[in-house]
């Protein structure tokens, strides 16, 4: 993918009130789900993406816990398409698991596991071209699970295209085998 297609996530151009290295942390993770060095499932989408803000709040309802908040934005462009011209539900389930682990890193400041499970809800289409803001926080952090919550909005629209959960876990350590 050309440079020119690939978003800017330098720390100093995300907003929110986590520090610069916070920041440069979660913008590390999306690099690390995308950067490979060859080219895997969703990459060319996940490259384009920009995170526009970083925060981590007082959680609603539970003052005293710390609730992560990560916006990403992105024009939903041909190859995110299904044969009707809108968003193909596959590649609003990939944006939701992406997305929904930055939160978690923002928090934790560590790769936040394997997804053990992701619902999605399918609210209104998002034709070709339309700009996409990804609203994501956490909801739980546990020992052995994380939970967070993810919502696509239409900017322009203002209308919800979809929303999800997504829970991660810790991978299992294989038994060896001497």
């Amino acid at each position: 993918m050309s440079a020119d297609r690939r978003a800017s996530n330098a720390a100093e151009t995300i907003k929110g009130n986590v520090s610069d290295d916070v920041k440069a942390f979660v913008a590390g993770v999306l690099t690390l789900f995308m950067d490979r060095g060859e080219q895997g499932f969703g990459d060319n989408i996940g490259l384009r993406m920009k995170i526009v803000e970083v925060s981590v709040n007082p959680m609603p309802g539970a003052p005293k816990r710390k609730e992560g908040l990560v916006i990403c934005e992105l024009e939903v462009e041909q190859d995110m398409v299904n044969g009707g011209g809108n968003m193909h539900g596959g590649c609003s389930a990939y944006l939701i698991d992406i997305c929904t682990s930055l939160p978690l890193a923002a928090l934790t400041e560590t790769y936040a596991g394997v997804s053990q499970s992701i619902n999605m809800i399918y609210h209104a289409p998002a034709p070709l071209g339309t700009k996409l803001r990804i609203i994501s926080k956490s909801l739980t952090l546990g020992t052995r699970a994380l939970t967070s919550r993810g919502e696509i909005w239409d900017i322009a629209n203002q209308r919800l295209v979809a929303s999800g959960t997504h829970v991660k876990m810790a991978p299992s350590v294989p038994a060896s085998k001497l």
